[in-house]
């Protein structure tokens, strides 16, 4: 894995952006290894944990 730098966002009411280079692991599933973008769930309503699916906009999740 590179030497990127990974930067985490947490955005008000919604998902956990995480974005750069850097490692999930999921049991079950192993190791994912990202260089992109993705946004994990905060609000513990997705049904595709530990990604977000719009769930926070459904359950009136907010911070």
């Amino acid at each position: 894995m590179e030497n990127e730098r990974t930067v985490f966002k947490v955005n008000t009411g919604g998902p956990l952006e995480v974005s750069g280079s850097f490692e999930i692991k999921i049991p079950g599933k192993g190791v994912v290894e990202q260089k992109d973008t993705i946004y994990l769930c905060r609000c513990g309503g997705s049904s595709n944990k530990p990604y977000c699916d719009d769930s926070h906009k459904r359950n009136g999740f907010s911070d």
